[in-house]
């Protein structure tokens, strides 16, 4: 029977891989006569097998050390031989792989830091590692890497020897479990790493690049109690034999759960400023919950997405209620409610088994299901329902069925009408949550009265803040209620409550949603851009660079040295409102505009590269350079920035 028209894994069973990676030029996106083996068993008998390659060649192919027939049509190497049932062989080969996708190299060409990473969810692993796109064949992946000395690389699993030349250098990894081919991962580059370890012992690998050593605490700020946390929580030990977290520049998504060695955008690097309003923590968490939901259990099918990605965006959530507390946790699933309604208002509700709903959907529709029912049958059963679930299924793919049998048995709930409800229903109960919400949360429910007192009654905002300002009601009911609308008619008094709080997020508030700032509270207002918060001292400094032209220079002069985020943020509008400001006074004009046109060349991570795009074209000063900078990021592998950089050309 021809494989190629059935699903290969009712055939065969691949055990492990063994592979060693020796690039030919680290600026040519190719390598070269890479080593493979792979072993695998015959379920039942064929006439050939194949692994999904994309746009390879191979040389010396052999079947137990024998020249064997196959062929290489571009997507797959096809092996034929009168393969019998029960029994099992060896697969050896050379191949050569010049990857378009999965395997990326950064800064080779340019003058950025030099990276090769690896991005293979979905079915793009196959594109630099024969492998298989179904994730339903779990291998054993021992990969190992030749990279010139210099540069460290990480991979899946322990690193078992390392071995050295003048020139090259050899990493070897080895994997005790087998995963699915979506979550190998490469990472080639120049980084130095801490390590510590978990409460049960398993290392913990943090990875940092040398120049950011001031960063990595900000940055992995509560990864070991997060990790410690997750393993009791979820009641079955962490799967692999260590934890590895590595930055990479221009990186598709915030992160990625590679089994064992999860890799993230290097726009979460931290300092303890920026650690308030942007930091790791929530995707630390998340990608490190898939190393159980998606990693050790794997879904089917698209059908049953929600299994990886609600389980993980669930359990980093409750990870961080154990970190900020409880009403952090409920103030992020009301978030995640009116994400959810707009989306439904908006007509894109869908069931949380349709394999093309949205993200929105499988994330936060996701999280809500397992908090609802976590409601319903109680503590105790869903913890025992999840751990059996896990164990039961460890190394497996699932289905929906198999998570809702396991709480059924722990519970001994009927769930059919909730499966019915709550995940093949395409309607979004949005005040089912909300009830939870309220039951749960006092912040929450003071905030749905003042709302409704707001709108249904002859009360103003200035009466409800003055009526409840004194009361014990929470940081973010307050910041609340400072951004709405009506901020900007409400009387300078009220204002000049929260400008005099000490709590940033009130503040920030008040500098987001104050656009008209009355001149009596310039010098409270002037106050923020002291605030430890880059979001807050942008947003000031732009309101009042508008606000009171007169003393432009005096707030550029407060504020030249700070860069903000790793996008830069106050740094590219500093240096915008600088080419804007006729008064400004700076000799340097020359090279203010040098170091923001400089600022979208490729050397530059893609967030800085678009701060700097977006103002050069709001001022109209996108000079030839710029231009031919914007043309390149049209064809950058991020296809966000992509659509970015092409839907800016065509507005111009």
């Amino acid at each position: 029977m021809n494989l190629l028209i059935a699903q290969q894994t009712k055939f065969v069973d691949f055990k492990k891989i063994e592979t060693v990676l020796a690039f030919n030029q680290m600026k040519v996106d190719s390598t070269v006569f890479n080593s493979y083996e792979i072993k695998f068993d015959i379920l039942k008998q064929t006439d050939s097998i194949y692994l999904d390659a994309i746009g390879m060649k191979f040389l010396n192919v052999a079947l137990n050390e024998v020249s064997v027939k196959y062929k290489n049509d571009g997507k797959k190497l096809v092996i034929y031989n009168d393969f019998k049932a029960s029994a099992s062989h060896t697969l050896n080969f050379l191949f050569f792989a010049s990857p378009k996708k999965a395997m990326y190299f950064i800064g080779w060409d340019n003058d950025s830091r030099n990276q090769i990473w690896t991005q293979g969810q979905g079915k793009n692993t196959s594109h630099w590692l024969p492998s298989i796109d179904d994730m339903n064949d779990k291998i054993e992946f021992d990969i190992s890497c030749v990279a010139p000395k210099g540069y460290q690389v990480i991979s899946n699993g322990k690193m078992v020897s390392k071995r050295e030349t003048s020139i090259h250098n050899l990493w070897e990894f080895d994997m005790e479990n087998p995963m699915s081919s979506y979550l190998v991962a490469l990472v080639v580059g120049n980084y130095d790493k801490k390590v510590t370890f978990s409460k049960r012992g398993i290392p913990l690998e943090m990875y940092y690049y040398p120049e950011d050593s001031l960063k990595f605490e900000p940055t992995y700020r509560y990864s070991k109690r997060m990790f410690d946390f997750l393993e009791e929580e979820i009641g079955v030990p962490y799967p692999w034999q260590n934890y590895k977290q590595v930055p990479v520049k221009d990186f598709l998504y915030a992160g990625m759960e590679n089994t064992s060695t999860t890799i993230f955008a290097d726009s979460f690097v931290t300092d303890s400023i920026a650690f308030v309003d942007k930091n790791y923590v929530n995707v630390n968490a998340h990608e490190l919950a898939h190393q159980w939901f998606g990693d050790l259990v794997t879904e089917t099918s698209g059908t049953h997405h929600w299994l990886q990605e609600g389980f993980a965006t669930y359990y980093a959530l409750l990870a961080e209620r154990d970190i900020f507390g409880d009403d952090y946790y409920y103030w992020r699933l009301y978030e995640y409610a009116q994400e959810l309604l707009e989306q439904d208002k908006a007509g894109g509700s869908t069931s949380l088994l349709n394999p093309k709903s949205s993200s929105t959907t499988f994330y936060k529709k996701g999280t809500w299901v397992l908090h609802i029912l976590r409601e319903k049958v109680g503590d105790g059963a869903f913890k025992k329902g999840v751990k059996n679930y896990l164990l039961k299924h460890q190394f497996k793919n699932v289905e929906t069925e198999n998570f809702i049998i396991e709480v059924e048995k722990a519970s001994g709930v009927d769930l059919s009408e909730f499966v019915k409800t709550w995940l093949e229903d395409e309607k979004y109960l949005y005040e089912d949550c909300i009830s939870s919400l309220k039951q749960n949360s006092k912040e929450i429910s003071r905030m749905f009265a003042l709302d409704q007192e707001l709108m249904f009654s002859s009360h103003s905002l200035e009466y409800s803040v003055d009526r409840y300002w004194g009361k014990a009601i929470g940081s973010k009911v307050k910041a609340h209620l400072f951004s709405r609308d009506e901020i900007n008619i409400v009387h300078d008094s009220i204002i000049r409550k929260g400008l005099n709080s000490n709590d940033l997020k009130v503040r920030q508030a008040i500098a987001q949603n104050l656009t008209k700032i009355p001149s009596e509270l310039k010098s409270e207002y002037e106050s923020l851009l002291n605030d430890k918060s880059y979001i807050t001292i942008e947003a000031a400094l732009f309101n009042l660079w508008k606000n009171f032209p007169q003393d432009r220079q005096k707030y550029l002069d407060k504020t030249k040295n700070i860069q903000g985020f790793s996008d830069k943020n106050v740094r590219t509008l500093w240096l915008a409102l600088n080419l804007v400001s006729p008064d400004f006074e700076d000799k340097n004009i020359r090279n203010i505009y040098k170091e923001l046109t400089d600022y979208t060349s490729p050397k530059y991570g893609f967030e800085i590269r678009q701060n700097a795009f977006q103002y050069l074209n709001q001022i109209q000063a996108c000079n030839d350079g710029c231009k031919e900078n914007l043309k390149q990021a049209t064809k950058h592998h991020n296809w966000r920035f992509s659509k970015f950089a092409k839907e800016l050309i065509k507005a111009n």
